[in-house]
């Protein structure tokens, strides 16, 4: 089995490296640790990857640990350690080749995590034996002491539409942390021997913004894995939508922020309702429009009051957050999915819409259309009659909407999580490649 860490601070000086054994939590000495650390491991690995995915808190960055760690403990020809957070960890188990690292607390705010993470990964990456960094998170590490491949993905930091609407809602605390965050994330660029991005879009946007060409590698999905659990969905979710089977079920997954431009999708269901007359239309929200119901510090209170003004609080269904094993349940139970988004790097539930079979409106974006390709129809991202129209033309043709389901389950197929962890692997194993010096070169 592989080690679970725990890096917690017992007193001053004491790096505080504790190991979960048989007999509980045990202190252990640093050559202590490394054996521990590295048995059940192979030896004949080539490369022993640390994937720094502590920051995978909520939205695509829990997504991505979830689907990326099963091919990672596939792989026979490597090694993986991987930094998550207490709560993410609560979902793995120890494989042959994949251990656990993980802090015992976390720290408040983004600047106590960054200095953290700066000073104690270092040695974590040393004593864990890893070869190569993947740093899973936006911010890299500026004194890695492997070759470090950095995923970038975070449009916000360059997202002029985001910057105007913070200003717009008078939130100058995240105008300021988004740029300071932004900056960081530039020099990590910079500071990384590879960048990757998820999708060609952003890698084009990471050229423009930094002037260092990213990779771009598309995330994946994996279907058996989306779709295998059989569990039924909690009777209150369940009742919400069975009620709800003869009217036009839209669904929208995502937790409450302003760049999802939930408010673009209220004005539009205001447009809906009166068009798709006498047939009723339900929005479906993985979210609440509640204070202190949504990670980040994204105030939904202007979007819960349009909802009063513009009178369409009995079209909307705020399911609040579905755990993500029983996600493909309510995509199955809508017959239509939209976005508004107005920034995106690459968008996961595009693609799980797609492969349960759902047309996809989507606001017209380069990475949207690259996403969807012809499996969607798209409008501008911030015009509600046109996203109305765009629904009513789906939902108004079953042709229309039954060749858009075709498109998208083909669309779906070319995302794949094996294909995007064998070329990060891939990059890997460039990176530890020796640097030969032609011999015509002179000295």
């Amino acid at each position: 089995m592989g080690a679970v860490i725990i890096l917690r601070r017992a007193r001053p000086g004491d790096p505080g490296i504790y190991i979960y054994g048989t007999n509980g939590l045990e202190r252990h000495e640093t050559k202590s640790l490394v054996r521990s650390y590295r048995s059940g491991f192979s030896r004949s690995a080539m490369i022993h990857l640390f994937v720094d995915a502590s920051a995978a808190s909520s939205g695509s960055g829990p997504t991505y640990v979830r689907n990326v760690v099963p091919h990672l403990a596939a792989r026979a020809d490597l090694r993986s350690t991987i930094l998550v957070s207490p709560l993410l960890r609560q979902e793995f188990q120890d494989q042959s080749n994949v251990s656990f690292v993980e802090f015992a607390d976390e720290p408040k705010s983004a600047a106590a995590r960054f200095l953290r993470a700066q000073r104690s990964v270092p040695e974590l990456i040393r004593r864990s034996g890893a070869n190569v960094l993947l740093s899973a998170g936006n911010i890299a590490l500026f004194r890695s002491p492997v070759p470090q491949i950095l995923l970038s993905g975070n449009a916000l930091y360059t997202s002029r539409d985001f910057f105007r609407d913070v200003r717009q809602r008078g939130d100058y605390g995240l105008w300021f942390d988004t740029k300071l965050k932004g900056q960081i994330a530039k020099w990590s660029v910079r500071a990384a021997d590879r960048t990757v991005a998820p999708s060609q879009a952003f890698a084009n946007e990471i050229k423009r913004w930094t002037g260092v060409s990213a990779l771009p590698i598309h995330h994946g999905f994996d279907p058996i894995l989306f779709f295998r659990d059989t569990e039924p969905l909690p009777a209150e979710l369940q009742k919400k939508l069975e009620r709800t089977r003869d009217e036009l079920r839209l669904l929208f997954v995502s937790h409450y922020n302003y760049y999802r431009n939930f408010e673009t999708l209220i004005r539009a269901v205001a447009v809906l309702r009166k068009r798709i007359e006498p047939r009723q239309v339900r929005l479906f929200l993985t979210c609440r429009l509640e204070a202190g119901a949504n990670p980040g510090t994204f105030h939904p209170e202007a979007a819960a009051h349009l909802v009063q003004q513009l009178g369409v609080g009995s079209n909307l269904v705020e399911l609040g957050a579905v755990p993500y094993h029983l996600l493909h349940h309510v995509y199955r139970a809508c017959d239509l999915y939209v976005t508004p988004a107005y920034v995106e790097t690459f968008a996961h539930p595009l693609v799980e819409a797609m492969a349960a079979g759902l047309p996809v409106v989507a606001s017209d974006l380069a990475v949207h259309r690259e996403i969807c390709g012809d499996a969607a129809l798209y409008f501008t991202a911030f015009s509600p009659e046109l996203l109305a129209e765009r629904v009513c033309r789906v939902a108004w043709s079953r042709e229309v909407s039954g060749k858009m389901a075709e498109r998208g389950l083909r669309r779906s197929e070319d995302f794949s999580w094996k294909e995007h962890v064998s070329r990060i692997i891939a990059l890997a194993e460039g990176l530890l490649l020796p640097v030969t010096k032609d011999p015509k070169t002179p000295l």
